[in-house]
């Protein structure tokens, strides 16, 4: 083959290099949302076809169930008046204060119980016997000491939400490489230079790992406690729906619950995502890029 050939050859693989590129990304993309959405769909279609032409009244239609979905949750005079604003923020305000309390203390603590050992050996049966007791059970006790308002559901969720994180912070501050410690100390960092340049970003994926799983038993304090005893709430309406026969509500309340789960399952991890960029690039690099 010819030099000019060569030449021909080589420019056209390197216009044709983007577009194959670019059609793998859109592949890449095409076969994520597949993976992503598939199972959802599967399920949903098998409800619906299982369900369909129900007349047992605990198990009504799928089709009878979304019907009364936008009605039950965002009907009403107003949007105001509507269930969502009324039941369902208050929820989400008290899911997100008491994870925000959680997160605070169990750092915090967690910090402090994992880089000093003394502290660490002294605390340790304890903690392990609070982890042990399921947050459920402290909800009675909860409601003889802070009666039934929000306070009682706002600190129910953020002790159920502390332990995870609090433990996962002291593994992860425990984790912390050796020799990045003496070299902390060879360059002199002060000792809040190094929270910040070496014990925060150091734990950081394992107090992520322990505020995810702490938002998944937030989300089931929430509703326990507003079952228990409460006015208004997602948990609330759920049980007024199934004490009053109101099945096809009481499962659209089931339906909403779980998709709010998901919401802010995408949320955390778009937040955290952001925060450890650094950690997945370093991943990346140690698995040879690929």
């Amino acid at each position: 083959m010819s030099t000019m050939a060569l030449r021909v050859v080589s420019r056209r693989d390197r216009d044709q290099q983007p577009r194959s590129s670019g059609a793998g990304r859109a592949l890449a993309v095409l076969r994520r949302i597949v993976m992503l959405l598939g199972l959802p769909v599967i399920l949903v279609a098998a409800w619906w076809f299982a369900s369909a032409g129900s007349t047992n009244f605990l198990n009504p239609p799928l089709a009878t169930i979304i019907d009364q979905f936008w009605p039950t949750w965002f009907g009403g005079e107003t949007f105001g008046d509507s269930r969502f604003v009324q039941d369902v923020l208050p929820s989400l305000g008290r899911i997100l204060i008491g994870f925000l309390i959680a997160v605070v203390f169990g750092v915090v603590l967690g910090i402090l119980i994992g880089s000093f050992r003394p502290l660490r050996d002294a605390l340790e049966p304890a903690l392990e016997f609070f982890r042990a007791v399921p947050p459920p059970v402290l909800v009675p006790i909860f409601m003889l000491f802070l009666g039934i308002g929000d306070q009682m559901k706002v600190v129910v969720i953020a002790i159920g939400c502390l332990w995870p994180i609090l433990l996962n912070t002291v593994e992860g501050v425990r984790g912390i490489d050796p020799v990045l410690k003496d070299t902390a100390h060879s360059y002199r960092y002060t000792r809040l230079g190094r929270l910040f340049r070496l014990t925060l970003p150091g734990a950081s994926p394992q107090i992520v790992t322990g505020a995810r799983q702490a938002l998944s038993i937030g989300i089931i304090l929430m509703v326990i406690s507003e079952m228990f005893a409460a006015s208004e709430g997602l948990g609330f309406s759920i049980v007024q729906f199934q004490r009053s026969f109101a099945i096809p509500q009481m499962w659209g309340g089931i339906i909403l619950l779980g998709v709010l789960g998901v919401l802010l399952a995408l949320i955390f991890r778009v937040i955290t995502g952001a925060m450890l960029k650094w950690y997945f690039g370093y991943l990346q690099t140690q698995r040879g890029g690929s």
